[in-house]
């Protein structure tokens, strides 16, 4: 898996994706389906440390997308 270009592929995907801004890690496997789970939930962590995707939890669930994309990121008040 070239980390690069998952990266890439992962922002233009969630770019691309209209009226969904939030995804369960296991969309991100598809998106990237030469990389092994593990490969792709570090990579999601990664991206998620380098401020390019954030967590977002409704408390039972956990879902990622981009940072600062999506209705409740202005709700939220967050920098």
């Amino acid at each position: 898996m070239d980390e690069a270009a998952a990266k890439k592929v992962i922002v233009e995907t969630l770019q691309g994706k209209k009226g969904k801004s939030k995804f369960y890690l296991k969309d991100f496997y598809a998106m990237v389906p030469d990389g092994k789970p593990r490969e792709v939930k570090n990579l999601v962590n990664k991206m998620v440390e380098e401020g390019i995707l954030e967590y977002w939890s409704s408390g039972s669930t956990t879902l990622i997308g981009l940072k600062g994309v999506g209705k409740q990121a202005g709700a939220e008040h967050e920098d």
